[in-house]
This record gives C-alpha cells, sequence and structure tokens, in this order.
C-alpha cells in the first residue's frame, strides 16, 4: 500500500524533478513539465501524466490502482492512482515514463 509520502519520495527520485504546488496540491515538475500530482481530490489519490498508450498498458496491467481520469484530461492521458491499491513498482514505473514523455 503506498502512502503520499511513498508517492512524493518515488517522484522526487528522479533527476531534475521538482516539487511545486498547482490548484492548492503538490505536484512534481520536470524541466517545467507537471508530470505528477499527489492529494487531488484527496489524500486517497495521485496522477500520473502518461503519454495515452502506456495510460492503457497501466491501466490494463493494474486496473484497481490505475484509471483514466474524468474527461479530455484522462483522454490526454491523466491516470488517477488509487494509492492504497498501487504498488511502490508499479507506481515507479508509471513515472518513469512520465518523467521521459515530460522531458522530451
Amino acid at each position: 500500500m503506498m502512502t503520499v509520502q511513498d508517492f512524493r519520495r518515488i517522484a522526487l527520485s528522479f533527476p531534475e524533478t521538482v516539487e511545486s504546488a498547482h490548484m492548492g496540491h503538490p505536484d512534481f515538475r520536470v524541466r517545467g513539465k507537471i508530470f505528477a500530482t499527489v492529494g487531488y481530490p484527496n489524500q486517497t489519490r495521485g496522477m500520473i501524466k502518461l503519454p495515452p498508450e502506456q495510460q492503457d498498458n497501466f491501466v490494463r496491467a493494474h486496473p484497481d490502482a490505475f484509471q483514466p481520469v474524468k474527461g479530455v484530461w484522462g483522454r490526454r492521458g491523466a491516470t488517477s492512482v488509487l494509492l492504497k491499491a498501487a504498488t511502490k513498482a508499479a507506481v515507479k514505473h508509471a513515472m518513469e515514463a512520465a518523467v521521459e514523455h515530460a522531458a522530451r
């Protein structure tokens, strides 16, 4: 089971990552681009911004933990992470893809 602190620790483990804030909750950026947020809509969730094709892979592999955010943001790759159902390994793997995509 992941915690907000676990999510934060993983996000900050990537080179060039900085923690900032966006709409009242923490976000994590690489080269100025957000790749993850935590604590929205509440402390049980995080969000990882994946390329849409990779989002589909994570949702299929871990349906209890990963799901597209509703609406256009979800279609663009915003992926909700239910922390209590996610493993640290799956979150780290998803964040690796998100960081790579954001750093382009």
